[in-house]
């Protein structure tokens, strides 16, 4: 096996163009595990942790771009005011693996389990690729995922992060796992309110062949707010059985299989109920503010 050390993000994609076979490697806290477990003997590695044009972040206007390199303790470090990504960073494994870890790994696995896809599902994210002669590309999540650990990246291309608008309103992850640490979800959710669009969004992960959002839910509780007057007083009261109905319809979004880290009927009931804690924890969150 070759592994090639690019000195910066300009030489990464030329070597990518010239090796289309070849595999990225930053934290390799997905990679390493396939090499491990020889579930994969790629030819060509390229470390591209030391590349600084993906390890930062900036703010454009009312977006935030995230390099792909940023690691999942320092966006909980340098982050804080981004409940649902810090939240799901601090569900990743170890301290060890979310000092190695990052979002561009979620976002070349592709995995549906992976923790930071709901979240950037739910914030309806644009996945931003590169490759050699200055070529970029910004694709919406929805495209990138395109099945289970497949996506639209093409060989030659680098991920170079993520970028979203930032939603103003409460948001939280959640997660189901077999322990609080060192776990594939069972399944996870994210929701988030947005309130200058008067929405409420829900994406779901590891229920189906990729992460997926809940829009007869999400349309639902926008109603469910908008009749109860929520939207314009955060302090007034949902209909009693909105939550329970809201849960149903969440339930109703996943499309999950059997296998050895649960049931297919226990998937469905799970992300049920944090659909419901999650609304609840909105309005609470609302109403305090």
């Amino acid at each position: 096996m070759d592994v090639l050390l690019p000195r910066s993000l300009e030489e990464a994609l030329e070597l990518a163009a010239a090796n289309p076979g070849v595999v990225p490697i930053a934290g390799g806290t997905d990679v390493m595990v396939e090499l491990n477990m020889d579930l994969g003997r790629p030819e060509t590695l390229m470390d591209i942790s030391r590349l600084s044009e993906l390890g930062g972040w900036r703010r454009e206007g009312g977006y935030l771009v995230l390099g792909a390199g940023v690691t999942y303790t320092r966006i909980m470090r340098e982050l804080p005011e981004h409940t649902a990504l810090v939240q799901a960073s601090r569900s990743v494994g170890s301290p060890q693996i979310r000092n190695r870890g990052t979002v561009g790994g979620n976002l070349g696995t592709g995995s549906p389990a992976g923790d930071a896809l709901p979240v950037l599902a739910a914030w309806d994210a644009d996945v931003i690729l590169a490759r050699a002669g200055g070529s970029t590309r910004s694709v919406p999540w929805r495209e990138y995922l395109t099945g289970v650990k497949r996506t639209a990246r093409e060989p030659a291309e680098l991920i170079l992060g993520a970028r979203w608008r930032v939603p103003r309103g409460p948001g939280s992850f959640s997660k189901i796992g077999t322990r609080n640490a060192m776990v594939i979800a069972v399944a996870n959710l994210c929701l988030q309110v947005d309130e200058d669009g008067r929405s409420v969004r829900v994406a779901l992960g590891s229920v189906a062949p990729t992460v997926v959002r809940a829009e007869p839910a999400e349309t639902f509780a926008a109603q469910a707010f908008e009749d109860a007057g929520l939207w314009d007083d955060p302090r007034a009261t949902l209909a009693p059985d909105a939550a329970e109905r809201f849960g149903e319809l969440v339930a109703d979004a996943a499309s999950p299989i059997d296998d050895v880290r649960g049931t297919s009927d226990y998937r469905r009931h799970a992300v049920g109920v944090m659909a419901r804690r999650a609304l609840g924890w909105a309005l609470a969150d609302r109403a305090a503010a």
